[in-house]
Formats: C-alpha cells, sequence, structure tokens
C-alpha cells in the first residue's frame, strides 16, 4: 500500500495557485484577477506563501491520506 496524497495534492495546488493561471493575487489593476497569464514578483511571493501553507494544512494539519495498493 502507497500512500499519494502529499504528491497528488502538492500537484494539485501548483497547477491551480501557479500565479496567472487561474487567478492573481495581488493583481496588477485589482487586488485579485483572473486568467490574466501575467506575473509580477509579488503575485509570486503571495502565491507561494498560500501554496505553502495550504500543503501544512492538507498534509500535516488534516493529516490527509490517499492509498492506492
Amino acid at each position: 500500500m502507497k500512500d499519494w496524497a502529499a504528491p497528488i495534492v502538492a500537484t494539485a495546488l501548483f497547477a491551480i495557485l501557479s500565479p496567472g493561471l487561474v487567478f492573481q493575487i495581488p493583481g496588477r489593476n485589482r487586488p485579485v484577477d483572473f486568467l490574466n497569464m501575467k506575473t509580477s514578483i509579488g503575485a509570486i511571493l503571495v502565491h507561494a506563501l498560500l501554496y505553502g501553507l495550504l500543503l501544512i494544512l492538507f498534509l500535516v494539519v488534516l493529516n490527509f491520506h490517499l492509498y492506492v495498493y
């Protein structure tokens, strides 16, 4: 039995939280921009912080596991 939760959660969060792909916090003209495909240093830092916090939430606090045989 192998636990696949960590790579699946990390990959999904990385895809969703890529700055400019789905949303960008902070945006260039607004606090949140959607689907603008542009990024900035501030947005990269905010998304990296969110990524780390959500990884800690799912893998440490909630102790999320997905076992595959």
